[in-house]
């Protein structure tokens, strides 16, 4: 009997369905979507610069001038940074920053195309200016080269003139030709005497020759920096007679 008992309880225990082990339960990782929000550039204040085609003024073409930063040292002196942002056929081409010390407040911006007020309103030369608008401020000039979409800050210079008396630079380049591929400049100052107002005496320094080479504008001087290589005392009217 015990015997028997023994097998059936063997044949019950066999019988019994085997528990599976418990199955762990994959979670698959949430998928997170990542929003990059392009963080736009602020700047303090913004400045339509129209560029001047001769007595005209270009409709399709200008800058923008966005001021980046602006600090004041122990004197007060303020320098600001600007970026120009220039636009072609009202599309933006290409943009350039650029540093000015010594902001006057209520200074102005201007431009105009070409190495004089005469040259050719197809140049690729934009003369940007920079200052108050009076006589006796000193004026921030640039001289741009835009060629397509190409852009290079050829030379940077400042000018004073207050009543016919000053200081500023003159460009020399080939006439009749909207292209060139050379022009010099040099500074020019005529500065009245201490005892006849009538009569001052004019003077030349910094002769630069400009030339067009690797697509790259290069400079160099043919005179010593800041030496006066000319000199010559005449009248008033004489000067601006010949100017």
């Amino acid at each position: 009997m015990k015997v028997k008992y023994l097998f059936v309880l063997a044949l019950l225990a066999g019988c019994q369905k085997e528990k599976t082990p418990t199955e762990a339960t994959v979670i698959a990782p949430e998928k997170k979507t990542e929003i990059m929000l392009v963080k736009e550039e602020k700047f303090l204040k913004t400045d339509t610069i129209s560029i001047s085609e001769g007595d005209e003024t270009s409709k399709n073409n200008y800058m923008l001038a966005h001021l980046l930063n602006q600090k004041a040292d122990k004197d007060s002196i303020i320098t600001q940074q600007y970026q120009l942002d220039f636009y072609q056929d009202q599309a933006k081409t290409v943009s350039s920053k650029i540093t000015i010390e010594g902001y006057q407040k209520g200074s102005e911006w201007g431009a105009s195309y070409g190495l004089s007020s005469t040259a050719d309103k197809k140049s690729s030369f934009i003369h940007v200016s920079f200052g108050y608008p009076a006589c006796g401020y000193t004026q921030n000039n640039y001289l741009y080269y835009l060629k397509n979409k190409g852009l290079q800050l050829v030379y940077e210079w400042d000018t004073m003139s207050d009543s016919g008396w000053g200081s500023w630079v003159e460009f020399t380049a080939p006439t009749g030709k909207s292209e060139t591929n050379s022009f010099y400049c040099k500074r020019v100052a005529f500065e009245p005497e201490d005892d006849n107002e009538d009569m001052g005496t004019a003077t030349h320094s910094d002769s630069i020759v400009f030339q067009f080479k690797n697509q790259h504008w290069t400079k160099q001087l043919l005179t010593a920096e800041g030496k006066t290589y000319f000199e010559k005392k005449m009248s008033f009217n004489e000067f601006h007679k010949i100017q």
